[in-house]
């Protein structure tokens, strides 16, 4: 027999918890039943009012969800920072960039007092000579150890310094810009801004200081000379200065000592001999953040003492060393002509006896 809570026909066979079991499946917890739609009105309720059995509920009031809310908040700061970024880059734009100066430049031709010396070999007058101890090519051109400034990294004085090493050395070394006529190397190193200042200086040359092509680059006229050895001497300093918050200045100063003879069809036994040709280059790069960036210079200033040259001849295009044996023309420069606008002074100096070797 069955206990007295139990049903008469005792509880089902399977059901530990009877028949009520069957049920807990559908059975709603509290938070169901408050968010239902629909609310059933009570007997007194559809009584009194003679109301339908169920009556629709007000929706319920949600704030935003806690996601929701984190997106808004993440959408408005993203905004916000590109709003600063924008009002305080870090870096200037193009348009801000100050447009590059023309370069300046001045070639001295430097007069022998006598004959050029010369000897069979180039080791023999690179021994008797000043560049004895120089370095051979760009390894006589050392980087300095390279300092951050107040407003550039380390990397970009670095940069500044390195670009500038290889506009000398492309300009000053590279055999092909040397005797072969070659401009590019050194044209793709050159600030965009100067570069029709550097192709009118080679397609139109004139002496006024501003577009002489012997100012960009050291170039021998190639019907006369030729390297007698690539080995150039060299012995040059760079340095870099900040000259404001978007800008740093590189000033290198560098001698550069040639090998040269005279090509096939120069003549003489004698002038076959080798003699040295020296020239001293004093360069003044500029650097804003987009140069830094694309590899690029701004040179401003080029100041070229070179010899043994003669002063009469035009040392404009192309250099015409004097060989050995040879002795400078008679006569001094070109005529200067002080009404003349726009044109640079003719200038020759005289070339020491003690810069020659001694053989």
């Amino acid at each position: 027999m069955g206990g007295p809570g139990d049903p008469p026909e005792g509880t089902p066979e399977g059901a530990p918890g009877g028949g009520e079991d069957e049920y807990r499946s559908v059975v709603f917890d509290e938070s169901f039943v408050r968010a239902a739609r629909l609310q059933e009105f009570s007997a007194q309720e559809r009584m009194a009012d003679h109301a339908p059995a169920v009556r629709r509920r007000p929706a319920l009031r949600r704030g935003l969800s806690r996601q929701a809310l984190i997106l808004v908040m993440l959408i408005a700061v993203a905004f916000g920072t590109a709003i600063y970024m924008g009002v305080r880059h870090p870096y200037t734009t193009p348009t801000a960039q100050q447009p590059a100066e023309p370069l300046r430049m001045t070639v001295v031709p430097l007069s022998p007092q006598g004959k050029v010396p010369g000897a069979a070999d180039a080791e023999s007058l690179y021994t008797h000579s000043p560049a004895a101890e120089f370095g051979i090519g760009g390894e006589g051109i050392p980087l300095p150890a390279a300092r951050r400034t107040a407003h550039f990294s380390d990397s970009q004085v670095i940069a500044a310094l390195s670009t500038a090493k290889d506009y000398i050395v492309e300009s000053s070394l590279y055999p092909a810009v040397l005797t072969g006529g070659q401009i590019r190397p050194a044209r793709v190193l050159v600030d965009p801004d100067q570069l029709d200042q550097f192709d009118q200086s080679f397609e139109h040359p004139t002496a006024d200081g501003r577009h002489e092509p012997t100012g960009w680059l050291v170039r021998f006229d190639p019907s006369r000379v030729q390297l007698a050895d690539r080995k150039i001497r060299v012995q040059g300093s760079l340095q870099a200065t900040e000259i404001d918050s978007s800008t740093i200045e590189v000033t290198a100063d560098g001698v550069f000592v040639y090998a040269l003879r005279p090509t096939a069809s120069a003549g003489s036994a004698e002038a076959a001999q080798v003699s040295l040709f020296t020239v001293r280059r004093e360069l003044h790069f500029r650097f804003d953040r987009d140069d830094l960036r694309m590899h690029q210079a701004q040179i401003v200033v080029s100041y070229v003492q070179a010899g043994p040259l003669s002063c009469a001849d035009d040392s404009v295009t192309h250099l015409h060393p004097l060989l050995a044996g040879q002795t400078a023309k008679a006569g001094g420069p070109a005529g200067t002509d002080p009404y003349a606008t726009g044109s640079a002074t003719a200038v020759c100096g005289s070339l020491s006896t003690s810069a020659q070797p001694k053989v």
